[in-house]
C-alpha cells in the first residue's frame, strides 16, 4: 500500500485526488492550510477511513512537512497546494508568488531532505509530483495549435507566471540534486465540490436563483474542459507510473467557448428546474469588460498521455457537465455555506 502526500488535499482537484486513492485503499495524508478555497466538507464520506489521515499546515513550513515525511514514511507527494484564481491573481499578485512560488520552494527542500535521507529501494520508489496548468504556455489562436510538452512557457497572469515559476523550481531541483520528480499541466477541470467562484459553479448557481449570468467579453475565448474524476486518475498514473523528470500533459479534448458553456448550463438548468417566469435562462446572460491578460484559447494535446500510460477520458462534455449540474442541485448543503458565508448571498464577481 503505497503512502501519498496530497498538498491542497481539501482543495477542489486535491479531494478529488484524495477520494479517488482512499476508495483505491492507498494510505493518504492531507497536508492543507485551509485557506478560503480549503473545504473539509468535500471529505466528508471519506474522513472517518482507516487509510486516512487530514493534517492542517503550511507547505512553507519546512520543519513541519519535513517531520511529516518521516513519521508517515511517505513514498509519493503530490502537490497541489496553490493560490488559483486569475482574476484575484490580478487584485493581489503577492499572495500567488508566497504559495505557488515560495511555497513550492520550501516543500521541495523539505522533499529533497527526506528523500536523501532514505536508502535502498525506499530512496528509489519515491517520487515527487507537481501539478501544474495549461495557462503556464499563454494562449493560442483560435483557430489552429495545441499545447504540448514541448510547447515554450509564455504566461499572461500573474497566476500562470507562479506556476511556470513553480514548474522551473520542480526541474532544476530534479536537474541539479536528483530529485527523482514528475510533472503535469492539466486543462481547466469542473466537476462535483468546485468552489462557487469559478466559471461553470458561479454560472449554474446563478443561473438557478435566476441571477444575472456575467460573461467576459464577446464569450468568445475558448477552454478545454476536463472532468475533474478523469483529471484524478490521469494524476495517479503519472505519480506512479510516468518516467522521471517528464511532463504529461492532462486535458479532455473538449474546447468549447465560454459563451457555450454558459447557454449549455442555461439549457440543463431549464430541463432540469425552470425559472417559475417560464423565461430561458439565456436570457439571463450579461457581456461585462473583459479583463486584463485575458488568454484566448487553451488547447490540451494529451497523446503523450494516453500513449505511454494508457489513459483516456471517460466523461464529454455533454456527460461531464449533466454530473455537475446534477451534483450542485442535489447538494445545497456543501455549496449553500460557502455560498452565504464567502460572499454574503451575494452575486459573485464575474469570472
Amino acid at each position: 500500500m503505497r503512502t501519498y502526500l496530497i498538498t491542497g488535499g481539501a482543495g477542489f482537484i486535491g479531494s478529488a485526488v484524495v477520494r479517488h486513492l482512499v476508495r483505491k485503499g492507498m494510505r493518504v495524508v492531507n497536508l492543507d492550510k485551509l485557506t478560503y478555497a480549503g473545504n473539509l466538507a468535500s471529505l466528508s464520506e471519506i474522513e472517518g477511513a482507516d487509510n486516512y489521515r487530514f493534517v492542517q499546515g503550511d507547505i512553507a513550513d519546512v520543519p513541519a512537512v519535513l517531520a511529516l515525511l518521516q513519521e508517515e514514511r511517505v513514498e509519493t507527494i503530490m502537490h497541489l497546494a496553490a493560490e488559483s484564481h486569475v482574476d484575484r491573481s490580478i487584485d493581489g499578485p503577492g499572495a500567488f508568488v508566497e504559495t505557488n512560488v515560495v511555497g513550492t520552494f520550501r516543500l521541495l527542500s523539505a522533499a529533497l531532505n527526506y528523500w536523501q535521507g532514505l536508502s535502498g529501494d525506499a530512496q528509489a520508489v519515491f517520487r515527487f509530483h507537481h501539478i501544474s496548468t495549461d495557462e503556464v504556455f499563454g494562449d493560442l489562436p483560435f483557430d489552429s495549435g495545441v499545447f504540448t510538452e514541448e510547447t515554450p512557457y509564455a504566461p499572461s497572469s500573474p497566476y500562470s507566471a507562479s506556476k511556470a515559476a513553480s514548474d522551473h523550481f520542480v526541474r532544476a531541483w530534479h536537474e541539479t540534486y536528483g530529485l527523482p520528480v514528475v510533472l503535469s499541466n492539466c486543462s481547466n477541470n469542473y466537476g462535483p465540490f468546485h468552489f462557487p467562484e469559478k466559471l461553470i459553479p458561479l454560472v449554474i448557481l446563478n443561473a438557478l436563483e435566476g441571477k444575472p449570468l456575467p460573461v467576459y467579453g464577446k464569450g468568445d475565448n475558448v477552454r478545454d474542459w476536463l472532468f475533474v474524476d478523469d483529471h484524478a486518475r490521469a494524476l495517479e498514473l503519472v505519480a506512479t507510473r510516468g518516467a522521471v523528470g517528464e511532463s504529461y500533459n492532462v486535458g479532455g479534448r473538449n474546447e468549447r467557448t465560454n459563451l457555450q458553456v454558459v447557454e449549455a448550463i442555461c439549457d440543463a438548468l431549464d430541463a432540469r428546474a425552470p425559472l417559475a417566469s417560464g423565461a430561458p435562462r439565456r436570457s439571463l446572460i450579461t457581456f461585462v469588460s473583459d479583463r486584463p491578460g485575458h488568454d484566448r484559447r487553451y488547447a490540451i494535446d494529451a497523446t503523450k498521455l494516453e500513449r505511454e500510460l494508457g489513459w483516456k477520458a471517460q466523461e464529454s462534455f455533454e456527460t461531464g457537465l449533466a454530473k455537475t449540474v446534477d451534483w450542485f442541485l442535489e447538494n445545497e448543503w456543501w455549496w449553500g455555506p460557502i455560498r452565504n458565508s464567502t460572499y454574503g448571498g451575494q452575486r459573485l464577481g464575474s469570472r
